[in-house]
């Protein structure tokens, strides 16, 4: 069994960019048509990987739901435990159109206020001495 320690000094993507790339992109289905493709020891090991970033948590917790709990456990102890956890747990109803991602929301107010700009009228003359003419 790796301790943390190992795990974060080994972080490598444990299949290639490209299937990782494959993986995130896919929906439900695909993923797991994707992930049945993968050795269960790289399987485990990939959750774990995903886990570890924040951007790729759901795509852990789907591939982990896959893989058995010694299996998560022997790549990542306590933390392949815990995913294993959040696996088996029911699926959260989401209400968002994006994939699962929280919605962006956007300030209704204005970011600041500002003084109203007072028109100082400018004598001719005054602009004229300001402003020189170079031919």
């Amino acid at each position: 069994m790796f301790s943390s320690r190992d795990a974060f000094e080994n972080d490598a993507c444990p299949v290639a960019d490209d299937l990782l790339g494959q993986m995130y992109r896919a929906n439900p289905n695909g993923l797991s048509l994707l992930v049945a493709n993968v050795a269960p020891d790289i399987r485990a090991r990939l959750a774990l990987f995903c886990y570890r970033r924040s951007h790729l948590h759901a795509l852990a917790v789907a591939i982990a739901s896959s893989c058995s709990e010694w299996e998560l456990v022997n790549s990542g102890g306590r933390v392949g435990s815990t995913l294993y956890a959040l696996s088996r747990e029911p699926a959260r109803a989401t209400t968002t159109s994006h994939g699962g991602r929280k919605p962006i929301t956007l300030s209704t107010k204005p970011l600041s206020s500002f003084a109203p700009i007072v028109d100082d009228e400018l004598d001719d003359e005054d602009v004229s001495e300001t402003v020189t003419v170079t031919a």
